[in-house]
């Protein structure tokens, strides 16, 4: 079996073509194909069907077109292509089989023969590669925008291939064969600018250069009038080459064939030109030097605009400022015909090249002879603005520290322009455009490479690559240091490279070559700021989240917080740092990873163990203070939280409030912290800190559904206590864990976890721990059917809450209490389930905690429910469902659904219901919560039923059914036994038959 993608989609089998079937299949085969014999996730799969508005069938719709596919497949022979894997779908295609994988072959081929000297070789493989495409795009006709993205690339490599084929046989003499092809590609992609030079340079050498120069002429028509930009530096080149019949130029045989793209020949000029020369490998940045076109064609063509343009290119050490300035000042250079400035203020460093100095040097540069040289800088400037007044002149001012420093050497007026490349933003130059300059995404750290160390030997190892990019961090600087290692090293495999850099101590000694290297370029801007600022940016390697929040640098440095934010800004202005977001009003940062890096080997050489322990000590003193007030904000008290005694670092109170305002959104902000932090605090002996953090993001974990990092926190914690002894610790960790696996439904394993709990808190003489255990065990009683059991614990631990005083968690026992009233029929003596509920509200109302008040609501829906009150149920849970959203808790969004799904059945809107509990298995399965996955399926069974749609509602019965069992819930297994019987009873007895001719129940 045969697959082709290069063009419309097509599988054959011999002489046959297979019919893939439809639009959603089509899409599905496309997708695994342009990754063969890799893992394809479901939801790239369901995206690229559907866009990013999936349905809530989108999963299943995926599984079908996969069960279609197979199906199709297997009638040849080929029933095993598609397998499934843990995250999605893999098809396995032999070497071959693709026509894409064959392409690729053949254009290894052609380089290779291209690179050992053998031309003709590598054109017959390239002519072979491109014979495969049937079409001008890859998947021509599938229409799924992620689809085409992904074949887009394909599209691009058919593209550069012919480009490279036409080049090699132009190098081989065979130009008046090529132009008729070259015509037809220029007409069909007139931007592609390669193709241009190609034609010109075939008709050129065919002896037509008048034609030669008007294809120019019409390739820079279509460049202003479609892109606003005049066409590349290597076109203009070729065209100047061309007037000026450049022997470079000619074919093979008559001379020595040069590129297309050969530097112009010099010529004497009477203007200063002080420009370095231009960049032979730069990489990307169009988005950038296209801003800076635009705003100095606007500038030019704008009568009204007086003032000079200014243009500030600003970044991190070794983001390439400067090759971005310089390449864009190339680019412009033809605007200016008066001349190019050019100094190097040396602004990261010690060495500031003060305005007097850059003055006298561009005053020289424009004829001022030395004896007529002002002395003060205020005489200078002035002699310099009025050498430039009627002078179209542009000023390129690198690695600038500040306003002052650039101020005096601004021309006064619009007709020159001024391009400044900064580590700041130099706010103060009112008017000027910002370019900020990032890293390079991965493709652009790729195409770097190649041009430095050569792109057959890149592509070659590409993986390897990638992960020496990555390494990088994507900073241009380290990545040309990276390439000058490589070219200067032939034999070495980039893998080696790559080895060399994992080690972090070394990275930054990996990272020099010659005058270049990352940490000269990082220890200028180092210096250049403030002591205190120094100190706060050492001490936040000492964290080992990638974010960090203003309130961290008060607590490392030990001062108040607008004194740690005023440290932040000074490091973001000299971009040590960059600004990331953040959590409410106030911003958060990160590191480039090479800059942390840097940082680390700062914290170790200038600050002592002892101090490093006591900042993070604080720094995890900080988080524990706010990760339990956001507790106390979303709860309304510390329920179900137990501390140790472990000192905080606190921050003021109404700081406290504005950073916890929406508990949810900080705990999110602050999980990789958190997470990293309970870990740092295990390393570091912070046993109360380590246990007391971990319990304390279980409010973030069990909200979201966080179990990875539930599950590992807590792993680090619990390991901590034991092998430290601390048995209240221990009890505390037990307790969370045996939630977690309550949480997943292991409750075998919980009841386990929580009885150690018990008896640890029992030994410690903890009531509140005891209690907390009693409660969630008489829970664990209530699922498995054991109503007395629940009862009574649950009033051992109320009887605990009521003494002392903790309403909140009193709330929480007694509606749970009102649970077991319901699921038993409500007949035990004692108080109801409506009265318990009424105590439980009243409770959560005067503890203030939103969340219990929102799960005792949810009870009071199914209590409802259960008096045959539909109407009221509804009007509850939607309350309720207002109050989750607010809160963010998506696990009580999947259980409130569940509840207003079945009580607009009972309502008789079948349409609601299946909506609500629709959703209600969205949320479930996306938060991994089996329980409420199988109740909402029941649901959905009830109305099929209620539709009189018996086969769908056996369908979803035995899905709940399954479910249940595989979490042993007898009272939920008995009702879904219960409906699916039901269900079966709908059926024809026809539909009804068993595999051994026996009527199903």
């Amino acid at each position: 079996m045969e697959f082709r993608i290069l063009g419309p989609l097509e599988v054959v089998e011999g002489t046959e073509r297979l019919d893939v079937g439809g639009t959603r299949q089509r899409i599905t085969l496309a997708n695994l194909l342009l990754d063969p014999n890799r893992v394809v996730t479901v939801d790239r799969l369901a995206e690229a069907i559907y866009g990013i508005a999936l349905p809530p069938t989108a999963r299943a719709q995926v599984q079908i077109c996969i069960s279609s596919l197979r199906r199709l497949f297997a009638a040849y022979g080929g029933a095993d292509l598609i397998t499934t894997q843990s995250r999605g779908y893999m098809i396995r295609v032999d070497e071959g089989r693709l026509d894409a994988q064959r392409f690729e072959a053949l254009t290894q081929r052609a380089r290779r023969a291209r690179d050992a000297g053998d031309a003709d070789q590598a054109v017959l493989a390239y002519r072979e590669a491109l014979a495969l495409w049937r079409s001008e795009e890859a998947l021509d006709g599938i229409e799924s925008r992620p689809v085409q993205s992904a074949a887009s690339r394909l599209t691009e490599e058919r593209m550069t291939t012919n480009e490279d084929c036409l080049q090699l046989e132009l190098d081989l003499g065979r130009h008046e064969q090529l132009i008729g092809e070259l015509t037809q590609l220029v007409d069909r992609y007139p931007l592609r600018e390669r193709l241009r030079g190609q034609l010109m340079l075939a008709l050129y050498r065919a002896d037509r250069r008048a034609e030669a120069l008007q294809v120019y002429r019409l390739a820079r028509q279509t460049m202003i009038e479609e892109l606003g930009i005049e066409p590349n530096e290597q076109l203009q080149r070729l065209e100047h080459a061309i007037l000026t019949a450049d022997s470079s130029l000619d074919p093979p045989g008559k001379a020595a064939v040069i590129s297309a793209e050969a530097p112009r020949a010099p010529s004497v000029t009477a203007v200063p030109f002080l420009l370095p020369s231009a960049i032979a490998d730069f990489t990307g940045r169009r988005k950038q030097i296209d801003a800076i076109e635009r705003e100095l064609a606007i500038a030019e063509e704008d009568p009204t605009r007086f003032a000079v343009p200014i243009i500030i290119v600003a970044g991190k050490g070794g983001i390439g400022k400067t090759t971005v300035a310089v390449h864009a000042a190339h680019t412009v250079a033809g605007r200016y015909p008066d001349g190019r400035l050019f100094a190097d203020l040396h602004g990261g460093g010690s060495r500031q090249v003060s305005p007097m100095h850059v003055l006298e040097r561009f005053l020289r540069a424009l004829g001022v002879p030395g004896s007529a040289m002002p002395e003060s800088l205020e005489e200078r400037a002035e002699m310099y603005r009025a050498l430039l007044a009627d002078r179209r002149t542009l000023v390129v001012l690198d690695d600038a520290s500040g306003e002052s420093q650039v101020l005096p050497l601004l021309p006064g007026t619009r007709t020159s322009a001024v391009i400044i490349s900064s580590r700041s933003r130099l706010a103060g130059l009112a008017g000027a455009l910002h370019v900020d300059i990032g890293v390079f995404d991965t493709d652009q750290s790729i195409e770097m490479l190649e041009r430095i160390a050569g792109a057959e030997r890149v592509r070659s190892e590409i993986e390897s690559a990638r992960a020496l990019a990555e390494l990088c961090g994507h900073l241009p600087l380290a990545l040309r240091i990276a390439g000058a290692r490589l070219a200067a090293r032939p034999h070495w495999r980039i893998e080696q490279l790559v080895g060399r850099l994992a080690d972090e101590t070394r990275r930054l000694d990996e990272l020099n070559h010659g005058d270049m290297g990352i940490r000269a370029s990082l220890s200028l801007t180092y210096e250049s700021v403030g002591e205190q600022a120094r100190r706060l940016f050492r001490r936040l390697a000492i964290l080992d989240s990638g974010v960090f929040s203003v309130w961290t640098g008060a607590a490392l440095m030990d001062v108040p917080f607008f004194d740690a934010e005023e440290l932040f800004d000074e490091l973001a202005d000299a971009q040590l740092i960059e600004a990331t977001g953040g959590h409410g009003p106030y911003s958060a940062y990160r590191f480039h990873d090479l800059v942390r890096v840097y940082a680390r080997e700062c914290l170790a050489a200038e600050e002592t163990s002892a101090e490093r322990k006591a900042a993070l000590g604080r720094a995890l003193g900080g988080l524990l203070f706010l990760a339990e007030a956001a507790h106390r904000r979303a709860y309304g008290g510390d329920y179900v939280q137990i501390h140790s005694g472990a000192e905080r670092w606190a921050l003021p109170d109404k700081l406290t409030g504005v950073l916890v305002a929406d508990p949810f959104a900080w705990y999110e902000a602050e999980r990789t912290l958190l997470v990293s932090g309970i870990r740092q605090a295990a390393h570091a002996g912070f046993i109360d800190l380590t246990w007391d953090l971990a319990v304390s993001a279980v409010t973030l974990f069990e909200s979201r559904m966080y179990l990875d990092d539930w599950r590992e926190t807590h792993a680090i914690a619990l390991a901590a206590t034991r092998q430290a002894g601390d048995v209240r610790g221990e009890a505390a960790m037990l307790y969370s864990t045996g939630t977690l696996k309550l949480t997943e439904r292991r409750l075998a394993e919980a009841s386990l976890d929580y009885e150690e709990a018990l008896r640890l808190f029992a030994e410690v003489g903890d009531d509140k721990g005891t209690a907390l255990v009693l409660q969630v065990m008489s829970l664990l009683d209530r699922v498995g059917g054991r109503f007395e059991q629940a009862m009574a614990r649950a009033r051992q631990a109320l009887e605990i809450f009521t003494g002392t005083g903790d309403q909140v968690a009193a709330a929480y026992v007694l509606h749970n209490m009102a649970q077991v009233r319901l699921e038993s029929g409500d007949s035990a003596g004692g108080e109801s389930a409506g009265e318990l509920l009424a105590q439980a509200l009243d409770l959560s109302r005067q503890g203030g905690s939103r969340r219990v008040e929102a799960q005792v609501l949810h009870r009071m829906g199914h209590a409802h429910l259960a008096s045959h009150e539909p109407d009221k149920a509804v009007e509850v849970f939607e309350t309720a469902l207002t109050m989750v959203r607010e809160l963010g808790d998506t696990s009580g969004e999947t259980y409130i659904f569940n509840g207003l799904g079945v009580a607009r059945l009972r309502q008789g809107e079948a349409a609601a219901a299946e909506d609500a509990l629709h959703e209600s298995v969205r949320l479930a399965v996306s938060t991994g919560d089996l329980l409420a996955e199988g109740r909402s399926l029941l649901g959905l069974g009830e109305v099929a039923i209620a539709r009189h749609d018996g086969e769908r509602a056996v369908a979803l019965c035995e899905r709940a059914l399954d479910i249940f069992r595989s979490i042993s819930t007898p009272t939920f297994e008995e009702r879904a036994v219960a409906l699916l019987e039901e269900a079966r009873g709908m059926l024809a007895p026809a539909e009804r038959m068993g595999e051994t001719g026996e009527l199903v129940g």
